[in-house]
């Protein structure tokens, strides 16, 4: 399984939040509303997760191994941070 697409939006706003992200697997797959977010220790990316009844945030699609995870995180990590070096665009 192969991520062959990335396509990053960044969060101007003040907040831990910095930009929301989708992926596409294989050229067939997408994952929308993965986070990428501010943590003590840096970035990290948030799976996409919906509020359950209890409160709770659970996620509804992610890895099941670390080493996906990881995987993931690196590239989605890399993508944000060269999406940063590209000029805002406004639009008209």
């Amino acid at each position: 399984m192969q991520i062959t697409d990335v396509r990053v939006r960044k969060i101007t706003k003040e907040g831990k939040m910095k930009g929301i992200v989708s992926i596409t697997l294989d050229d067939e797959f997408v994952i929308h509303d993965i986070k990428v977010i501010e943590g003590e220790k840096g970035l990290f990316i948030a799976m996409p997760s919906k509020k359950s009844a209890d409160g709770e945030y659970r996620d509804i699609a992610h890895p099941i191994n670390s080493s996906t995870r990881e995987s993931f995180q690196r590239i989605i990590l890399e993508a944000y941070e060269k999406a940063l070096e590209e000029p805002e665009t406004g639009l008209r």
